[in-house]
């Protein structure tokens, strides 16, 4: 009598795990000559790390800014993909491209400062935090963030 052997990974399954192989093979021969892949890419952001939104401070409050994605360079530095902060009091976002101004509502970080202690009288403000590159020009609303405080 012949003994028939079974085996040990069927058909289906080798089929699956040449497929994982191959497509292992491709990404590591995009990553190797440096071909885009469409999720290589982190995702853009900015933020106010603190204080929380709908946050009630005391004047001189600390102020974090947050970004994911980009690296902070101070201003002057036209580097790809990155940039420095801006804080924007009771103004809306700036457009794409748009320099930023410089005055009371809107404080420049060119040194590429991450934080600040921040001095508003009492009263409820609304924060923007707005990203931009080295020239002060705006990567618009999709690199801010905009958070409510109250000051007392």
């Amino acid at each position: 009598m012949a003994h028939e052997r079974t085996p040990l990974v069927s058909r289906r399954d080798a089929l699956l795990a040449l497929s994982a192989l191959s497509a292992l093979s491709m990404l590591s021969a995009a990553l190797f000559v440096g071909a885009p892949l469409a999720h290589a890419q982190p995702a853009q952001s900015v933020s106010i790390a603190e204080p929380a939104n709908g946050a009630t401070v005391t004047s001189p409050f600390k102020l974090r800014f947050a970004v994911s994605g980009m690296a902070v360079a101070p201003a002057g530095d036209m580097l790809a993909n990155s940039g420095h902060h801006h804080l924007l009091i009771d103004v809306d976002p700036i457009a794409a491209g748009t320099p930023v101004p410089a005055d009371d509502k809107h404080i420049h970080f060119g040194k590429g400062q991450t934080e600040v202690e921040v001095t508003l009288p009492p009263g409820t403000y609304k924060l923007t935090a707005q990203f931009a590159n080295g020239a002060h020009q705006s990567y618009g609303p999709a690199m801010s963030q905009t958070i409510k405080v109250t000051v007392r």
